[in-house]
């Protein structure tokens, strides 16, 4: 299971500043919508106040909500590791399960993130910014995407060694792997 706790990742120290600036931008935007209702009843400021009421609640969850729900997600995903494959399985919404794996075989690489603690990509390690139609990842690294992702896993460095000398047997011949099989 993932670590519940909150932990930075690379693309946070760039959403930050960002979601910080947004919000703060949003919530003058309403300060000033409400207060220019205030002033002037008869203008119809209600489409401004709800018109800015949406853009400070994406800047909450930019800022604070996608820790929340990453919290949420991380106590409802669950990673293994076989002979043949790692799997990921997610507990979401009344009882939704999602399951998403990759044969060992199918690994094109593994990227580490992290030393202690950290994240396993298997395959591109996708950027949340980029240009129209390019490929990116969602803001939450436990949305189960394109890319298979071990997210905020504790002794990473010994898991990614793990899956790394799985790979390297299921590429033996199988006499060789002790599986018992024959070729």
């Amino acid at each position: 299971m993932p670590d519940p706790n909150v932990i930075f990742h690379s693309d946070d120290w760039t959403l930050l500043p960002f979601s910080l600036l947004w919000c703060g931008f949003t919530i003058f935007w309403e300060w000033e919508a409400i207060a220019a209702s205030r002033r002037m009843p008869n203008n119809n400021g209600a489409f401004m106040i709800l018109w800015g009421a949406a853009f400070v609640g994406a800047g909450i969850y930019f800022v604070a909500g996608r820790f929340v729900y990453d919290a949420w997600l991380k106590r409802r995903t669950y990673y293994a590791a076989t002979n043949r494959r790692v799997v990921i399985l997610q507990d979401g919404l009344f009882g939704k399960r999602k399951t998403k794996m990759m044969f060992l075989e199918a690994i094109p690489d593994m990227n580490r993130e992290g030393t202690d603690r950290g994240t396993i990509w298997f395959g591109e390690k996708l950027s949340m910014w980029g240009r129209a139609g390019s490929r990116r990842r969602s803001m939450s690294s436990f949305s189960l995407g394109e890319t298979l992702v071990l997210a905020d896993i504790d002794d990473v460095r010994g898991i990614e060694q793990l899956i790394a000398d799985l790979r390297a047997k299921s590429r033996l011949p199988a006499k060789e792997t002790g599986f018992g099989f024959s070729n």
